[in-house]
């Protein structure tokens, strides 16, 4: 009869523990978000997302005020439409911009809100159309060798005697 009831309980620790585990795995993966608050969507285009994905957080003055929903391909101006849900709570003017920022040098991507002045605020559907692409690193990295090469003096031509 002892054996049983500890059996019960080691069991039991065994099964919270698991399940906490499977909790700060999704919350670290950002697959996970608890925010039971009322949202609104708004979509915004970008002709580059670089690596944003589902999930990303929305911030506007560092503070989380939203996530991105869905990505999407518009094939008629060939550009990413990024669907933003934003927490009823938080609103913005209309003539707010957005961006797609870096967490650090290499870490993960986010949305950036920046304020407009405009009096009326964005509603639900509306399109935010003041947008700033993802820098890639790639693209910068390469445009910097591009430019080293072109200012680089050239090679001073050897003499050649026949």
């Amino acid at each position: 009869m002892q054996k049983s009831r500890h059996d019960v309980w080691v069991g039991l620790f065994v099964l919270i523990g698991a399940a906490a585990l499977v909790f700060l795995a999704l919350k670290a993966g950002n697959l996970l978000n608890l925010s039971f608050e009322d949202t609104y969507t708004v979509d915004a285009r970008f002709d580059n997302i670089g690596g944003l994905k589902p999930k990303a957080p929305v911030k506007s003055a560092g503070v989380v005020v939203g996530r991105v929903a869905a990505i999407g391909f518009d094939d008629k101006t060939y550009q990413a439409t990024v669907r933003l849900e934003l927490e009823r709570r938080y609103s913005f003017p209309k003539d707010s911009s957005v961006k797609i920022l870096t967490s650090g040098l290499l870490g993960e991507q986010y949305i950036g809100i920046e304020p407009g002045a405009e009096e009326a605020t964005l509603a639900a559907g509306d399109v935010i159309t003041q947008t700033q692409s993802a820098v890639v690193l790639e693209n910068l990295i390469s445009q910097f060798l591009y430019n080293r090469a072109a200012d680089a003096p050239a090679a001073p031509q050897g003499n050649r005697s026949k």
